[in-house]
């Protein structure tokens, strides 16, 4: 087992007092409606640009090390599926890549900076991937987390998704071993998720 295992940068931000968190040290805490951040961020969702390559190069870098996502038994490249953006004063809030897998669009990647989070971009990112879903005439959108990662999993399942399948152990095998993930979690299953297209 290995006992710690280091991103490239902080996945998360604490509500608290706005340290940037590495995923080991994220807790989970459950509050009321009434306490969600106040500040509300403007931004647009838009299609990715050529031009905006080197911004989504950067937010795989900070979020993954690389550009590459291995989900579903494959290899996903960032750089060539299709991508949404969130962008707000000029700058990237957000990224969401995708590809069509199998029939349905797949979501490759999500990352939102911790800066933005709790604001709205994911969800927004998210609804504009099931309107892609929608108009290439596409059933459903898969998704796959990791078994420690609690913040996606209630995000994904927030937002429509439904679990339908766990590859056990897919995850330590493909490291060599189970390594420590959100709050300490060990990171060894993957946890596929659908949502039809339909669904509200």
């Amino acid at each position: 087992m290995v006992d710690e295992f280091d991103l490239p940068y902080p996945q998360y931000r604490c509500p608290t007092c706005g340290k940037d968190l590495p995923l080991n040290e994220a807790r989970m805490t459950v509050t009321c409606a009434e306490h969600q951040p106040a500040e509300a961020l403007e931004f647009v969702v838009r299609s990715a640009r050529p031009d905006d390559r080197h911004d989504i190069e950067e937010i795989c870098d900070r979020a993954l090390g690389e550009t590459e996502v291995d989900v579903f038994d494959r290899t996903f490249d960032v750089l060539a599926g299709e991508n949404l953006i969130a962008e707000t004063g000029g700058g990237l809030a957000g990224l969401l890549s995708t590809a069509v897998d199998g029939g349905e669009l797949v979501i490759a990647l999500l990352s939102v900076y911790p800066e933005h989070q709790g604001q709205g971009v994911g969800a927004a990112l998210l609804r504009a991937a099931v309107d892609l879903a929608r108009e290439r005439g596409l059933p459903s959108v898969r998704v796959a987390v990791s078994n420690d990662d609690i913040p996606l999993l209630y995000f994904y399942q927030r937002h429509g998704f439904a679990l339908y399948d766990i590859a056990l152990g897919l995850l330590a095998d493909r490291a060599g071993a189970a390594v420590a993930g959100f709050s300490g979690i060990l990171s060894r299953d993957e946890v596929r998720l659908r949502r039809s297209v339909c669904a509200g």
